[in-house]
């Protein structure tokens, strides 16, 4: 006999419940976490045994506030944020059962991190023309290729890879999906220093890399599908997180701008409200996705709210040099680092205007979302493709 999922009030109880037996001040860490997931106290809208209890998607803000109210450790989703918004939910929609039990549990209490081997240096915006070859050997697959501008990549167990299986049909049906062990001796991750002076990004040498078939997500040949739900999953986790009212960057400058009345010009005034007004804008539109996403799975609208992340970071990046004049010019530490995370608003104006710089690139060129939002959005004529239909093996390279 099923069981109804449970409603807001039994959640709240289940979590005071939880909290009665596991006090977080006595509890280490990863016990802690272990123990929320196996409650299904985790992502609550997932199913039972994963993590969840079926519940909607809605409730799950609430859970997280009882849990940090009661001084719960959190799971880190700055570290892992491709393994949270990329690769957990691809593998809940086009995981084997078996797959699903052995990754979702370390991944949610953050003991494994997990990085996105997608992008190629051959391939530029276009996924679908990458490179990378995995070819069938006994029950596995053996890789060899070359990603690039991978976070995380220096410090994950696991990634999410797409590659060519099949060269002998158009490049959008010969890719396949897999999970890769970072671990394995053919993968070398090297660090790709970038303006801002870290080594955020890496890029991965994959020779000879041996992949289980039991690595396999979604059927082969099937990787352009199951890697477009991943992106559209980073789109959203990129540009529609939640945030109160002036969060994020626009909250920097306009506290700035409070602070110091010296640095105000009517013109400088003009521009941040036009700012101010814009990340609202784009703060409520991603409220409405989100709502949106309680009820579905996600949709091209991410494309947008990920278009106006990137937009906004760089214009009040930009703006918070202006209001700053010459002080805006010097940079607090150009030592070589290979950060776990990026947070912008605690960082110097340099890095912030820098960093930001990176947003129209990440998760989706600016350009390439402006296309899927013209062609799946509003409906417009999509571009002429000479490609679409040629063997992957028969064009240029």
């Amino acid at each position: 006999m099923s069981t109804a999922p449970p409603d807001e009030a039994e959640l709240h109880r289940r979590v005071r419940d939880f909290l009665a037996v596991h006090d977080p001040a006595a509890t280490a860490p990863r016990d802690f976490l272990r123990a929320r997931f196996d409650a299904g106290l985790a992502w609550v809208h997932y199913p039972p045994g994963l993590g969840g209890l079926g519940a909607p998607r809605a409730l799950q803000a609430g859970v997280d506030r009882l849990f940090a109210a009661a001084g719960a450790p959190g799971n880190q989703p700055e570290r892992n944020a491709i393994g949270l918004g990329m690769a957990a939910p691809t593998i809940l929609a086009f995981g084997t059962d078996a797959q699903k039990e052995r990754f979702l549990r370390p991944l949610w209490t953050g003991e494994e991190i997990w990085c996105q081997l997608f992008s190629e240096p051959g391939a530029g915006s276009d996924l679908a023309a990458l490179a990378t070859r995995a070819v069938r050997d006994g029950d596995g697959w053996t890789v060899d290729g070359q990603k690039v501008w991978t976070s995380m990549a220096h410090e994950a167990r696991f990634a999410i890879l797409v590659a060519r299986t099949d060269p002998g049909v158009p490049k959008h049906r010969g890719m396949t999906y897999f999970v890769c062990d970072m671990t394995d001796p053919g993968v070398d991750v090297r660090p790709l220093r970038q303006m801002t002076g870290e080594a955020e990004f890496n890029e991965v040498f994959l020779t000879g890399v041996r992949i289980p078939d039991e690595h396999r997500l979604g059927a082969p040949g099937d990787g352009w599908r199951v890697a477009m739900a991943t992106l559209m999953n980073e789109r959203v986790a990129i540009g529609g997180h939640a945030a109160p009212r002036e969060g994020g960057m626009i909250g920097v400058v306009a506290a700035l701008w409070r602070d110091r009345p010296d640095l105000r010009t009517p013109g400088l005034h003009a521009e941040l409200l036009r700012l101010w007004a814009d990340a609202e804008a784009a703060r409520l539109t991603g409220e409405r996705l989100r709502q949106q996403l309680a009820v579905g799975a996600p949709g091209p609208e991410g494309s947008a709210a990920k278009l106006a992340f990137a937009r906004l970071n760089q214009e009040i990046s930009g703006l918070e040099l202006e209001l700053l004049a010459e002080d805006g010019l010097r940079y607090d530490d150009w030592t070589m680092r290979r950060p776990t995370e990026v947070d912008f608003t605690r960082r110097s104006p340099g890095y912030r205007y820098l960093r930001a710089k990176g947003n129209s690139i990440e998760g989706g060129t600016s350009e390439i979302l402006r296309n899927i939002i013209a062609e799946r959005i509003l409906g417009l004529p999509a571009e002429p493709r000479a490609d679409k239909d040629v063997p992957w093996k028969d064009l240029p390279k």
